[in-house]
């Protein structure tokens, strides 16, 4: 999350702004499905917030699960309802043409010929060669929210298999053209659960949306206020100025 956070930063994060979560932290702990719920908070999650979540791929990017104690923090990029889109390496929610996002690290990202990255640098989410999605040209992906119906074509196999499989508890198929949950052939599908698409400040180094896809709106934890306490890793250094700096 360079330059908004840098190693040796400890950040407090308020969990009240998007209210607090309630689940069975035994059953957390033991690695097992838990149903959460949010008490409302002051105000609704927006672009550009910077959140603590549970990392949604622990084990293996093919899979959402919930580990307790891993945590990633990213800026909010897309909410729930929104179409993302990256042209040459920049940030759109649709015609919007709002700054998300680091724009000096996406500026990069234009200014890079694409044969000067690595292949899993510049491949993006859903890693598939017809869509050819990459860190410059990518998208528009949907964010869904709760209650959305999609069709179910390939295209929104590749892009939903993950959540649909999560909400459902269930295997997504795709075969000979037709998609099936547990064996069964579905058409259509309707989310359960709302969406978003959250981007690392550090451009071309960052395991974000870009890369694994959506983030269940459960799995956050908390927007990130301010930095507590920050240590240079390299000198063991406290610096001041970083001491009670609002992240932005």
């Amino acid at each position: 999350m360079e330059p908004a956070l840098e190693p040796g930063d400890y950040v407090l994060v308020n969990k009240l702004l998007i209210g607090p979560r309630l689940f069975k932290l035994t059953d957390a702990l033991d690695g097992k499905r838990v149903t959460i719920y949010r008490v409302p908070g002051l105000h609704s999650i927006q672009r550009n917030d910077v959140l603590v979540f549970h990392f949604p791929h622990p084990h293996t990017w093919e899979k959402i699960e919930m580990h307790l104690l891993k945590y990633y923090v990213k800026r909010c990029i897309g909410l729930p309802g929104d179409s993302v889109w990256i042209r040459n390496g920049y940030y759109r929610i649709g015609q919007r043409a709002d700054t998300l996002g680091n724009a000096a690290a996406q500026k990069r990202i234009s200014q890079t010929p694409p044969e000067m990255f690595a292949q899993n640098v510049y491949r993006a989410f859903p890693f598939d060669s017809l869509l050819s999605w990459n860190i410059r040209q990518f998208g528009p992906l949907y964010l869904p929210k709760e209650g959305d119906e999609i069709t179910i074509n390939r295209t929104n196999y590749l892009l939903y298999k993950k959540v649909i499989e999560w909400e459902q508890q269930a295997e997504l198929s795709y075969r000979d053209s037709v998609v099936y949950l547990n064996q069964k052939p579905i058409t259509c599908y309707r989310f359960q659960k709302n969406y978003y698409f959250m981007g690392g400040d550090n451009g071309e180094n960052s395991q974000d949306s870009r890369y694994w896809g959506l983030l269940p709106e459960e799995y956050i934890v908390g927007k990130v206020w301010k930095i507590w306490k920050s240590i240079d890793p390299y000198t063991d250094e406290f610096r001041w100025d970083r001491f009670l700096k609002t992240v932005k």
